[in-house]
């Protein structure tokens, strides 16, 4: 087993369950981390054999893109993108942060993090 990390993904969108927020939208950081077999990939040196970084990428940014209300919504969404993306992959984590949230007083972040493995 081994493990893939792609971190501070940065996007824009439109999650929250303001209406503010589905019209003025704000920052996002995804941080992920997949565990798999990286075993055969190891030996071979071919991208076709492990689990493809870009790919992760593109399944968060996909599904950033399709406004949510909740966090865990969306982090939800990025796992199960991800388990359909790459058959090599086990367990995902998702870690969803909204950089500057409308909250009073200041406050940097706020963060979900939801973590699934296949059963």
């Amino acid at each position: 087993m081994g493990k893939v990390y792609v971190e501070n993904i940065r996007v824009y969108g439109y999650h929250g369950c303001l209406p503010e927020e589905a019209l003025i939208g704000s920052d996002y950081r995804v941080d992920i981390w997949v565990e798999g077999d990286l075993s055969v990939s190891a030996v071979s040196d071919q991208l076709a054999d492990t689990i493809d970084y870009v790919k992760l990428c593109a399944c968060v940014r996909e599904e950033m893109a399709t406004r949510s209300k909740l966090l865990e919504h969306v982090a939800q969404r990025i796992i199960g993108r991800i388990f359909e993306a790459s058959e090599v992959v086990n367990t995902v984590s998702v870690k969803v942060s909204k950089i500057n949230p409308p909250i009073d007083g200041h406050v940097k972040a706020v963060a979900v993090e939801l973590c699934r493995s296949k059963k």
